[in-house]
């Protein structure tokens, strides 16, 4: 069913006020960009398919439910308005890094991996402490190991380390489409400038349960971390923390998310019928459902919607190769800084546009002088 079948039925359901640090302002909406997928997204409102049931409230500040296989979006409020992620970033980070790392390589923890905000999320991994890369993909996706986070973007990142790893990040979120998305921190720890869209979310959540190994790893209900005998550490288990998993038949996977500013996040899909949906929440506050019920609840809607019937889609990777607007690709502008975090942007540069312009000249001219003076370009070396 075309757009045009689309109806819009009046705002999104109030949202519960909540103690929270103070809203970063987000980047300037391009209209372009927030009709990607259909005309009919680009509404602050509730938008279904014509003649469908109308889909439960859930108290979140916007949300979408679609077919993962078709692409059809099938609803939405707000699908296209600015949000925070938390740790449903850590998709975004398993879409873009996850086919690029052998699973099998052991690597070593550093204290910068460590370096997280007291009282986060983390899976216990110890500094110096000895890990195949398929386990911390399996604490990242399990417990939300932020120092997981941390060191699979470093990981990614090859040479340039953490940056490299965020600058791959934001990278393949404008290949996917995602043009409303930008990562300051790979756990989704909040940072400056980073936000995302529902929409987006659904983009990014199309490509990881694309790739069995993820959906391996989303799934797995409890795994050992290993013992690090040098260390002193014992072996653990860790148990997987999405409730989903264990009380909605059908169900595939997905992420949680919780910071002070983004207040609840939920990726969650399922499978019924033949048919995959996927379901993704921002700003959502516990009144009386939590995150995945929430989820289970507009999954029940999806998939009482028929077959076709479709208010817009999720466009295909790589379909977008310049921005919405037909601009060269080019990340969206960066905002105020989004509440506490443990980014430090002096060691970011690229978030501070004037630093990286500053720094790039230096690191030129010093690159410029070597080849001058040694005439052998191996020599210049790229810092770790």
């Amino acid at each position: 069913m075309a757009a045009a079948g689309a109806v819009t039925t009046g705002p999104c359901a109030p949202v519960p006020a909540a103690s929270r640090p103070p809203r970063p302002t987000p980047p300037r909406a391009d209209p372009a960009a927030r009709a990607v997928g259909g005309p009919a997204l680009a509404t602050r409102a509730q938008v279904r398919p014509a003649g469908t049931s109308a889909p439960p409230a859930v108290p979140a500040t916007s949300w979408l439910v679609a077919d993962l296989d078709s692409g059809d979006v099938l609803g939405g409020c707000g699908p296209h308005e600015y949000g925070t992620p938390a740790s449903v970033q850590k998709l975004l980070l398993a879409a873009t890094v996850l086919p690029t790392l052998d699973p099998r390589q052991v690597v070593t923890l550093t204290d910068g991996d460590l370096d997280i905000e007291p009282g986060s999320s983390a899976v216990g991994f110890a500094e110096g402490g000895r890990y195949r890369i398929e386990t911390l993909w399996l604490g990242l996706l399990l417990k939300s190991g932020n120092e997981a986070a941390n060191a699979l973007a470093r990981l990614g990142g090859g040479a340039d380390g953490l940056p490299g790893g965020l600058r791959a990040m934001n990278a393949h979120a404008r290949q996917l489409g995602a043009w409303q998305t930008h990562a300051a921190t790979p756990s989704g720890l909040d940072g400056p400038g980073q936000f995302t869209s529902a929409y987006d979310l659904a983009l990014i959540a199309r490509a990881c349960f694309a790739d069995a190994t993820f959906r391996r790893y989303d799934t797995t209900r409890e795994v050992m971390i290993p013992a690090q005998p040098a260390l002193g550490e014992k072996a653990f288990p860790i148990q997987n923390d999405n409730q989903l998993l264990y009380r909605y038949p059908g169900a595939l996977g997905g992420k949680t998310g919780y910071t002070d500013l983004a207040r609840h996040t939920y990726v969650g899909a399922a499978e019924r019928g033949g048919r995959r949906l996927v379901v993704t929440l921002l700003g959502a506050e516990v009144v009386d459902k939590r995150g995945w019920e929430q989820c289970a609840a507009l999954l029940d809607w999806g998939f009482g919607v028929p077959r076709g019937a479709a208010v817009g889609r999720l466009v295909n990777p790589g379909e977008l190769t310049a921005g919405p607007s037909g601009t060269a690709a080019t990340p969206p502008p960066l905002a105020a800084a989004g509440g506490p975090g443990r980014l430090d942007p002096a060691a970011h540069p690229w978030s501070r546009p004037l630093v990286a312009v500053s720094l790039a000249a230096v690191v030129a001219g010093l690159a410029g002088l070597l080849l001058a003076l040694r005439h052998r370009p191996h020599d210049v070396r790229r810092r770790r």
